[in-house]
């Protein structure tokens, strides 16, 4: 068995591999900026920031190459409506955009219309053929492991970069079980399509995003926590692997570790 990791090796991880997001209805510019002054922290910046299309223009002019803009599309109702969500990620990638974050149509996956699944996420990634494409699942909803596993293997088949498991919308997240039938469809995936894992809310404290890490380094490998693989999706677990890493502990935990 791995043994655990220690709070700054886990902050330090999470920190590196964090999308740093805010999807918010009343987003400002200011709210914006903010965010990606936070992304180019005192330990480091974050892989990317997340945030509505009509902001991806001004992320980008404010934040170094080295930081990815990603934004949403299909969001966050994953309905079935292609043509908005190739509106959406047309915009992003008008914009400069480096990533498409699109719902999964998962209400018709539940409904068994797989033709419409394949149909929206061939269209989006048609749209942006270079830009790295993560598919939410919301596994919240999709609750069954047989079905979570499914909307995976047709995530995969259309050609996603990564598999993501939740909008942050709905009132289950990301959980252990959705993280564990998503990696081990990726790990079943031939070596040459290095599909990568993202956990998406309700990871707000190093602890949480621990065990995604554990489990990430358990089925893929320790060599795949890297952003180009790994990814965790939230707007508060900076403050607390800021917490970790300044020596302050964690809001979760004594200090000292898990």
């Amino acid at each position: 068995m791995t043994p655990p990791l220690d709070p700054g090796t886990a902050a330090r991880i999470a920190l590196a591999c964090l999308d740093l997001t805010s999807l918010n209805d009343a987003d400002t510019e200011a709210d914006i900026e903010r965010l990606c002054t936070r992304a180019q922290g005192p330990h480091g910046h974050v892989a990317a920031v997340c945030v509505w299309p009509r902001f991806v223009a001004q992320a980008r002019r404010l934040l170094p190459e080295t930081i990815a803009v990603a934004a949403v599309a299909n969001f966050p109702a994953g309905g079935t409506d292609t043509a908005r969500a190739v509106e959406d990620t047309r915009a992003i990638v008008a914009a400069g955009g480096n990533e498409v974050d699109v719902v999964l149509p998962y209400a018709a996956l539940r409904a068994g219309d797989e033709t419409a699944v394949r149909a929206l996420l061939d269209a989006v990634r048609a749209a942006a053929p270079s830009l790295t494409l993560k598919v939410i699942l919301e596994t919240g909803a999709l609750v069954d492991e047989a079905l979570i596993a499914r909307a995976s293997v047709l995530s995969i088949a259309a050609g996603a970069d990564f598999l993501k498991t939740s909008t942050g919308k709905t009132p289950v997240s990301a959980t252990p079980a959705a993280a564990q039938a998503m990696l081990a469809c990726i790990a079943s995936t031939p070596a040459a399509r290095a599909v990568g894992f993202k956990a998406s809310g309700g990871v707000r404290t190093v602890a949480d995003a621990a065990s995604y890490i554990a489990l990430q380094s358990q089925l893929l490998g320790p060599e795949s926590l890297v952003p180009r693989r790994f990814r965790i999706g939230a707007s508060s677990l900076l403050d607390d692997i800021e917490a970790v890493l300044d020596g302050r502990g964690s809001a979760a935990m004594p200090k000292g570790g898990y």
